[in-house]
């Protein structure tokens, strides 16, 4: 069996910038373990697959640890693969996911739209350790939705950041997220999931999906501009919409070829 792969780098308009994600097109769902023995041999944050269905697909995504409930930049990627290498002819793509329902990227002129679900944080009870994991000092503000998010005075904090990955990875949540506001931007943050096979992920859609509705409520104002303030670094241009967020951002291929199995 042949099966397509392609690889993007998202929100990013630099080869070898954002967040790269693997893109594999299928016909039909392969066994749960073979995608995910996929995604292991990547070896990326997240390899996406998708299978086309009467009003548009539906599409899972695997780190090289687990299936993952929500991929911001794998979504994105897989948007710019249709539009650029598969001929899709709309203007919206449709992706249809079990544990996020209905998400849909939409192409504005050299950006690609993506509408998620909102997931605003809660203020929570930080566990012991955190903080020494992360080799920081305490945050001004702590809160939890899936991940936890630490907030902290400014940008610096956040490029200082050298965390411990592997007591990090000792925490039960999906990822570690570390905040401020930004310089040249409305906010920036970090993004840690050791214990998805993730040290530090250079762009983080679902990230956004607690930031936005916290830097919104923040700083009064519904429209933001982000960067994600990894080594590879990425830009996001989001916006609050009642109980869904929007998020911009660019992509660039970077490969594609076959899978043999």
């Amino acid at each position: 069996m042949n099966i397509p792969i392609y690889q993007a780098d998202a929100f990013t308009d630099t080869l070898f910038g954002g967040n790269p994600a693997a893109i594999c097109p299928l016909t039909e769902w392969l066994p749960d373990a073979t995608m995910q023995q996929i995604a292991v041999e990547n070896n990326l944050a997240e390899t996406a697959f998708f299978v086309k269905i009467d009003n548009g697909y539906k599409l899972r995504w695997f780190t090289p640890e687990y299936e993952i409930d929500l991929c911001g930049h794998a979504t994105l990627a897989a948007a710019h693969i249709l539009f650029t290498q598969l001929d899709y002819a709309e203007d919206t793509i449709h992706f249809e996911t079990v544990k996020a329902g209905v998400l849909t990227v939409t192409k504005n002129g050299d950006k690609y739209t993506l509408d998620f679900p909102s997931r605003p944080p809660e203020p929570a009870t930080m566990p012991p350790g955190l903080t020494e994991a992360l080799g920081m000092k305490e945050p001004l503000e702590f809160l939890k939705s899936r991940d936890y998010i630490l907030v902290y005075d400014n940008e610096d904090d956040i490029l200082a950041c050298k965390p411990d990955f592997a007591l990090l990875g000792k925490f039960d949540v999906v990822g570690i997220i570390i905040t401020s506001r930004g310089k040249e931007v409305d906010f920036v943050s970090r993004f840690f999931a050791p214990s998805a096979g993730i040290p530090e992920d250079p762009v983080t859609g679902s990230a956004h999906c607690n930031l936005i509705p916290y830097w919104a409520s923040k700083l009064g104002k519904n429209k933001l501009h982000a960067y994600q303030q990894s080594a590879r670094k990425g830009e996001l241009w989001c916006e609050l919409k009642g109980d869904r967020v929007l998020m911009s951002g660019k992509a660039v291929t970077y490969l594609k070829g076959e899978i043999f199995i």
